[in-house]
């Protein structure tokens, strides 16, 4: 059993800083990538950043420059930093990891249960 849990969400004012965490546990083999992304109300989940393991970050043109992806592949934890937050950054955060269960060869994607962030005045 793979688990997913989210934390670092909540009320912050425009202009702002947050810092979202994400621990995997359970029978994980590998992890591949982990990344974030959000769902604001009434709107199609999209990419925050993500990172693979041994490449590139990749983050979503709205939070460029505003935004870091790190992990620590010892505690199989990836955080999102986010700075200069906008009204527009208000969304529910998933975190997900793509990774090889044991006893399995397929990688497999699994999310967390999500974080709110909302940037409000």
């Amino acid at each position: 059993q793979v688990q997913l849990v989210e934390s670092g969400g909540g009320l912050v004012q425009p202009g702002g800083s947050l810092r979202l965490s994400c621990a995997a546990s359970g029978s994980i083999f590998r992890i591949n990538a982990m990344g974030w992304y959000r769902q604001a109300p009434g709107k199609q989940r999209e990419l925050v950043a993500t990172s693979p393991s041994g490449g590139n970050t990749t983050y979503a043109d709205s939070v460029k420059g505003r935004s870091t992806i790190s992990r620590d592949s010892a505690k199989n934890t990836v955080y999102l930093q986010m700075n200069s937050l906008k009204p527009e950054d208000t969304a529910v955060y998933y975190c997900n990891a793509d990774l090889i269960p044991w006893g399995q060869w397929n990688t497999r994607r699994y999310w967390g249960q999500g974080t709110q962030v909302t940037v409000s005045s």
